[in-house]
This record gives structure tokens, sequence and C-alpha cells, in this order.
């Protein structure tokens, strides 16, 4: 079974803004965006319920994954700088 995706309210947004101003069906812009049309076409619904207040779900936007992802690479940088330093240090140690 797939894990389910979650959307960013950013994304959902600019999904519906491209829906409704770009004059193509919903289901060729839910192809080219690679979500479901009905999805999409819920999306359309609740904006239109609830305009700007709409998409208060969980999704991430995408500002905030970049800084997680940068926060964690920084991480792992450091973790494989100190293996590197540590096992240089063995090295010479065992001669």
């Amino acid at each position: 079974m797939s894990k389910r995706r979650k959307y960013s309210q950013e994304f959902k947004q600019e999904a519906v803004q491209m829906a409704n101003t770009s004059g193509h069906r919903i289901s060729q812009v839910a192809g080219e965006l690679g979500i479901n049309s009905t999805m999409l076409g819920r999306w359309c619904r609740e904006h239109e319920a609830g305009g700007q207040r709409a998409f208060s779900g969980q999704g991430v936007s995408h500002d905030e994954e970049v800084t997680a992802l940068k926060r964690e690479l920084s991480r792992v940088r450091k973790e494989r700088d100190f293996l590197k330093e540590a096992a240089a240090f063995f090295a010479r140690e065992s001669q």
C-alpha cells in the first residue's frame, strides 16, 4: 500500500488557481500536476466555500521543507566529518 501524500496549502492554492485561470479542464491540470482529478475538484470546491482560509490541513510548505532538509544535511555532514577524523586518528594510533 502506498503512503498517503500530503500537500501544502500553497500547493493547493496554486493548483486551484491554475485550474480556474488556465481555461483547461480540471483533469488536464491535475494530470500536469501529477494528482488525481477528483482531488483537484474537491480543492476547487473547498476554495469556493472557504476562500483564502481554505486548506488549513497538515501539509508542509516548500520553504519549511527546504529549511528542514538543510538542517538535516548540516547535521549529517558534521557526523561524516567527525567519523573521518576519528578514522584518521585510529589509523595513526595503530601504526
